[in-house]
């Protein structure tokens, strides 16, 4: 027998948890109830209560009713709810976790459900689902659902709603496919971006020919911050990062700004790493009025990767910037790093013929590189585009020979 673990504030949400355990337990599956609640009785008796959850986090339930406030509570509950939901899945006593809230709610269980291992089924059903989630999802596989009207009773259209997401909760966790070892020769992290998609094919192909099972990640922020959350877990063996965007767009904070461990965790942990600038020579801005520049950018190269995500090729000063963070990330790398230039385009922007192609900067870019990468590290260039095959063998083979030798 499955069991779903729901998270929730059983104050509010008793009528709508008892449904849901009510339409788990008519599918052939088992609920356990966890109450996030501080104030205020339950009607519904959880099998963890707010006291249990609240002690596990460091707090005293007494001492937070003298002046009860969500403020100088939530850390509490929020730790303690985790260590307990990550307790019982590391014990195997559930199977997959379901919560249910509106903006604070889903704010409370966001981190709990954050903190699960990849693979691990985990449901959010919020009333904020519709809107900018990145917050509450992260860097995690957690499933946003709408909840459309408030959580709040149960009516002919909430029933449908709530049952929808606990049938999802059951149903994932039928699933008997688990993260495991791999039982390929290893499991290559990738990193890639749309201007790099037919190289980052052909690296697949070739890992793929030698044993090896490749992990790809869309580099535009939490996409590289994943493949580095990986390194740590111990699913990544080594690191291709072909697309570096992540770096030139977290300088400005704009669209595809990646995390401030970007582009430094496999130097840390001593994984074999290619890094090829890819995609690092222009920026990828988010606009609210299709194809209008926005103000600064009237002087730069630039080209549109659709109506509203305006691309500037960056100027000379710019990407001197870019080779400065990206050196200071790599000087956490000691061993076993190819650092790899493509001198005639760094992404299919740049290349001959793409919207961006400008030699002059290229040159520029290069020598900025130069300056500012370690010494530590091999640094090697190629009079080829990003993309070509010779260029993708030279990192593939690289790695291949760290890992078997």
């Amino acid at each position: 027998m499955k069991t779903v673990a729901i998270l929730a504030t059983l104050d509010t949400k008793a009528d709508e948890a008892g449904f849901m355990r009510s339409e788990i337990e008519s599918l052939g599956g088992q609920a356990l109830l966890i109450d996030l609640s501080l104030v205020g009785e339950s009607k519904l008796s959880a099998d963890i209560t707010k006291q249990e959850v609240i002690s596990a986090g460091g707090g005293n339930l007494a001492e937070l009713l003298v002046k009860p406030n969500r403020e100088q509570s939530n850390p509490f509950i929020v730790a303690g709810a985790t260590k307990i939901v990550k307790e019982l899945q590391e014990s195997g006593k559930i199977n997959a976790v379901v919560s249910l809230g509106g903006t604070q709610g889903t704010s409370t269980c966001a981190p709990i459900l954050q903190a699960l291992p990849y693979g691990f089924p985990k449901i959010m059903l919020s009333t904020a689902a519709s809107g900018d989630t990145s917050p509450f999802v992260g860097i995690k596989d957690i499933t946003m659902m709408f909840a459309v009207s408030d959580i709040l009773g149960l009516n002919v259209f909430s029933r449908k709603i709530l049952a929808n997401a606990a049938a999802a909760a059951w149903g994932m966790a039928q699933s008997e496919q688990c993260i495991t070892k791999s039982e390929a020769k290893g499991v290559i992290g990738m990193s890639n971006l749309g201007v790099l998609t037919q190289g980052a094919m052909r690296a697949i192909k070739l890992f793929e020919e030698a044993g090896y099972e490749v992990i790809t990640f869309h580099a535009i922020g939490a996409g590289g911050d994943a493949m580095e959350q990986m390194m740590k877990e111990g699913i990544i063996n080594a690191v291709f990062d072909y697309g570096l965007g992540e770096i030139a767009d977290g300088i400005w904070g704009v669209l595809r700004a990646g995390g401030p461990e970007r582009l430094t965790v496999a130097g840390k942990l001593g994984l074999p790493q290619v890094v090829v600038p890819g995609g690092s020579e222009h920026l990828g801005i988010l606009v609210n009025e299709p194809n209008k520049i926005p103000a600064g950018y009237e002087n730069h190269q630039i080209t549109w990767h659709s109506p509203y995500v305006f691309v500037p090729r960056l100027n000379a000063e710019e990407q001197g910037q870019v080779a400065k963070v990206i050196g200071e990330k790599l000087s956490h790398s000691t061993k076993d790093t190819l650092f790899l230039m493509p001198l005639k385009g760094v992404s299919s922007y740049s290349a001959e013929g793409g919207e961006l192609y400008n030699t002059e900067l290229d040159d520029v870019y290069w020598e900025s590189l130069q300056k500012e990468l370690p010494n530590t590290i091999e640094v090697e260039s190629m009079d080829v585009t990003a993309q070509d095959q010779a260029l993708v063998e030279r990192a593939v083979n690289y790695l291949i020979e760290k890992l078997e030798n």
